[in-house]
C-alpha cells in the first residue's frame, strides 16, 4: 500500500503546519545534534520559546531555518514544503507559472522559490569509474519555431551561435553529470573527464569526431548503428531526451545564466538511486541539503 505521504493530498495533510514542518526540518537538520550555521559549533543554548538557540562560541543567535533556502522568507513553511515536494516528484519539472498557481502566490515569487529549491540539487563530487557512456547536446530554441525576424542563419546541429553546449556522462545503472561548456572540443572534453571520472574507466561515445583516442568504444549513428553488445550511449540519450522534454514542454526557454542549476535539478532527481525513490523520498533528499542560502541579489546579478 502507498504511503501517504507519497500522494499529494497526504502529504499535505501530514505537512499542513508550521508546527508539523518545524518538527521534521529540526529532525532532518539537527538529528545528530544542535549545531551552530555560523560556526558550526556543536555547544549551543536553547531559549525558553523553543525556536531560539545562541551559539556559546561566536554568540550570535539563530534558529533551525537559519542558513537554510528558508532563511528571512515570508513564505510559510507549509507553502515551502508543498513546493519541494511538488519540484521533486515532477520527473520533467514544475514551471514557475504552475508553481504559482498551485502555491496562491506570484510568478515572480514562485520563479524565486524555484531556484533556491534547486539549491539543494547539487551534484555529487564523487569520481565515477566503471562503463561510462559519454554525449553533448545543445540547448536552445530551434530556428524553424522562430518568427522570420529573429532567425538567425547558419545555424543547424552543433552550430553555438544561439545554443549552449552541455556535456554529460552517466554510470551504467548509475550516476549521472552534466556540465554547461563554452564549446566542445577535445579539449574541454578531456577537461570534463579529469573531473568527473577516476583513472579505471571504460568511455563509450558515438562516432562525433572530438571523441576519436579519448573513447574507448564506438557506436557510428550515422551508419544506423546503435547497440553493438554492450556498447551504446542509450542511457546518456535518455537522460538528454527527458532534460529536453521538460525543457521544452515545461520550462519552455532556459538562459544560460542558470542552465547549470536546471542541469543540477535533472540529475539530482533522475541520478542512479535517488530516481527510483518514491516521492516522499525525493521530498525528503532535498530537506537533508537545504543549507544553502540564495539571496534574490545573487540569483540576480551572480
Amino acid at each position: 500500500m502507498k504511503k501517504t505521504t507519497d500522494t499529494l493530498i497526504g502529504f499535505m495533510n501530514q505537512y499542513s503546519t508550521v508546527a508539523d514542518c518545524l518538527e521534521y526540518l529540526t529532525t532532518k537538520r539537527f538529528g545528530d545534534g544542535e549545531y551552530c550555521p555560523h560556526c558550526g559549533h556543536k555547544k549551543v543554548y536553547k531559549f525558553s520559546d523553543g525556536k531560539t538557540y545562541k551559539c556559546a562560541s561566536c554568540r550570535k543567535k539563530f534558529n533551525v531555518k537559519t542558513g537554510t533556502i528558508f532563511e528571512a522568507s515570508k513564505i510559510a513553511l507549509p507553502t515551502w514544503f508543498l513546493a519541494i515536494y511538488l519540484l521533486s516528484s515532477n520527473k520533467k519539472g514544475i514551471s514557475s507559472v504552475q508553481l504559482a498557481e498551485q502555491l496562491g502566490v506570484t510568478q515572480k515569487t514562485a520563479w524565486f522559490m524555484d531556484h533556491r529549491i534547486r539549491e539543494t540539487y547539487q551534484q555529487k563530487k564523487n569520481k565515477l569509474d566503471g562503463d561510462i557512456e559519454i554525449d553533448e547536446t545543445y540547448v536552445g530554441g530551434k530556428e524553424k519555431n522562430k518568427h522570420a525576424n529573429k532567425k538567425v542563419s547558419g545555424t543547424p546541429g552543433r552550430s553555438t551561435k544561439t545554443k549552449t553546449p552541455v556535456v554529460g556522462v552517466v554510470q551504467r545503472n548509475g550516476e549521472i553529470r552534466a556540465e554547461r561548456v563554452e564549446n566542445v572540443d577535445k579539449e574541454t572534453i578531456l577537461r570534463f573527464l579529469k573531473k568527473n571520472l577516476t583513472e579505471n574507466y571504460t568511455l563509450i561515445a558515438d562516432e562525433y569526431r572530438i571523441y576519436n583516442g579519448v573513447a574507448d568504444k564506438r557506436v557510428n549513428h550515422s551508419k544506423g548503428k546503435y547497440v553493438i553488445g554492450n556498447t551504446h550511449t542509450n542511457s546518456i540519450e535518455s537522460f538528454w531526451a527527458l532534460f529536453k522534454r521538460g525543457y521544452i514542454g515545461i520550462y519552455h526557454s532556459i538562459s544560460k545564466k542558470h542552465l547549470q542549476s536546471y542541469l543540477n535539478e535533472f540529475v539530482t532527481r533522475l541520478d542512479g538511486n535517488r530516481s527510483e525513490l518514491s516521492n516522499f523520498g525525493k521530498f525528503a533528499y532535498a530537506i537533508e541539503n537545504v543549507n544553502y542560502r540564495l539571496t534574490y541579489e545573487r540569483l540576480i546579478n551572480g
